[in-house]
């Protein structure tokens, strides 16, 4: 693997972003555990929506983590759809079509966070009250986590169209509190920003939202005033450390392959999503790898669930377990540099050492300034690394897990432990991104390993596992397992030669 790049120093203006500087410096701001792959996803639409808008999508014309933008609120949307419990009661009471708009309009006065409340407007824009009513049922039933007890501020409309765009809101529905769009997706898009293909990946991106239908997004619509344009404030303090990465590349040729493919409308989404939850997990982990000075790549083994328990899953339980410690081992590492660089080294010998290494930790990571221990350096860093440790096993540390669930990548399935198991949904993202033409599975499955690490194999396995730890025939099984799976899915065919080969629905011509 590849040397770290140089870190990126944040710009002055973030002084009150955080009140510590380490996950941040390491992987960025912010890896956030509960804005799960699809809340990135439509941060990082908002973002570029905004950004098309003012033809400056993916250039951060302001220089390097400079970027500041708007998103909508789109309250009277959100109250129709997801604070409006009147609804099928006073179609249910009011027979007269006349009753039951006043009578609805008069309980909407009440609607959170818009003043003067006034939705006059939808008698316009629909024949008829059922017809608004089974609208709404229509639209509340394609939403994301329709059924989730998430407050109604955090609900989200399905990203037909801009119109659907909007950003998450606290209780009162005044400001964003960052609790489910927790700046993952601005740094999804500042990684792309950053991509040697964001030209390619920008005409790509803008032919497969302007393909996609404008129907449900022109529905959306009509539930909306035509003057609504309340905004955020402006948004600003994302960061990413790095100028440039192997996993912004990776991410954009995948994003690249998937949008050029003939999927169908907005089927193209969920892949997309599993693809950025996967590339943030391999970019938190293989930093981390490259913050302790491993040389060896990330290896993900998966197993294909098999009916008993496995040689394949005992090691992929172990392997995961592995990797999910990488991120806190990481932060240890990062602030022992601290503490072993000749800055810190220097100001141990030197009168008034201990104002000298807090200056240094203000400098480094902004903090120190609350401390009130001993005026010890050894007492100084030693409350910073628990102080850290503490703050990383609140969200960051909870990447791989959380994500890898989410996306179909890590999974308990027949066991109590956690392992990589990929579901048929990231197998058929994986293999869509991966796959031109028609392929042989050898190098389908050489493909997935040289591209996220990911083992199905014997051929792979060998290469990676100790010999101790290698058992060809327990790969074989896994191996062919896989081999079953992909054809009860309709992407693999075994030809008469014995040789089996994996096939793109979604591509022209498989030859």
């Amino acid at each position: 693997m590849n040397a770290l790049p140089p870190s990126l120093p944040p710009p002055d203006s973030f002084d009150q972003s955080s009140s510590m500087w380490v996950d941040e410096a390491i992987w960025g701001h912010r890896l956030y555990d509960e804005q799960l792959p699809w809340m990135v996803f439509l941060e990082f639409l908002n973002v570029f929506h905004h950004e098309a808008d003012k033809g400056r999508a993916f250039t951060e014309p302001g220089g390097l983590n400079t970027l500041k933008y708007r998103a909508a609120h789109r309250l009277h949307l959100r109250n129709i759809l997801f604070n409006n419990p009147h609804l099928a009661e006073v179609r249910q009471i009011y027979p007269n079509e006349n009753n039951r708009w006043d009578e609805w309009l008069k309980r909407m006065k009440a609607a959170t966070g818009i003043a003067h409340a006034q939705f006059d407007y939808l008698r316009q824009h629909f024949h008829s009250f059922d017809d608004f009513c089974e609208t709404v049922a229509h639209v509340r039933s394609t939403s994301l986590e329709v059924n989730s007890n998430k407050r109604w501020t955090s609900k989200f409309v399905f990203p037909y169209g801009k119109g659907c765009l909007y950003e998450d809101l606290d209780n009162t529905a005044s400001t964003n509190d960052r609790r489910f769009f927790g700046r993952t997706g601005e740094m999804l898009y500042l990684m792309l920003c950053r991509t040697q293909r964001k030209d390619e990946l920008l005409a790509a991106l803008k032919t497969r939202l302007a393909k996609t239908d404008s129907t449900w997004d022109s529905i959306i619509k009509c539930l909306q005033p035509a003057d609504e344009d309340q905004l955020s404030s402006e948004r600003a303090n994302s960061f990413l450390p790095y100028t440039q990465h192997q996993c912004f590349d990776e991410l954009a040729e995948d994003w690249l392959s998937i949008l050029r493919l003939n999927i169908p409308g907005f089927d193209v989404f969920p892949h997309l999503v599993n693809l950025a939850g996967l590339h943030l997990i391999t970019y938190q982990l293989g930093v981390s790898r490259q913050v302790l000075g491993m040389d060896s790549p990330l290896h993900l083994i998966c197993e294909v669930v098999a009916p008993r328990k496995t040689l394949v899953r005992e090691i992929s339980c172990d392997l995961y377990q592995e990797n999910n410690l990488l991120p806190a081992q990481a932060v240890e590492t990062f602030i022992s540099q601290i503490e072993n660089s000749p800055a810190w080294q220097q100001a141990l010998v030197e009168n008034g050492a201990f104002e000298k290494c807090r200056k240094i930790l203000r400098d480094e990571v902004r903090w120190g300034e609350d401390y009130k221990g001993p005026n010890d350096p050894e007492q100084l860093i030693t409350a910073l690394r628990q102080a850290a440790m503490k703050r990383h096993r609140q969200h960051v540390a909870n990447i791989h897990r959380n994500y890898g669930r989410e996306i179909g990548l890590v999974s308990k399935r027949g066991t109590v432990k956690l392992r990589y198991a990929p579901t048929d949904a990231l197998l058929k993202t994986l293999l869509f991104a991966n796959v031109e033409k028609r392929t042989e599975l050898h190098q389908f499955l050489e493909r997935l390993h040289s591209r996220y690490g990911i083992v199905f194999s014997d051929k792979q396995a060998e290469q990676v596992l100790p010999k101790g730890e290698f058992e060809k025939k327990a790969f074989q099984a896994n191996s062919r397992r896989l081999e079953q799976r992909l054809g009860s899915l309709g992407v693999l065919k075994r030809l008469s030669d014995g040789c089996a080969y994996v096939v793109n629905p979604y591509v022209t011509a498989n030859e």
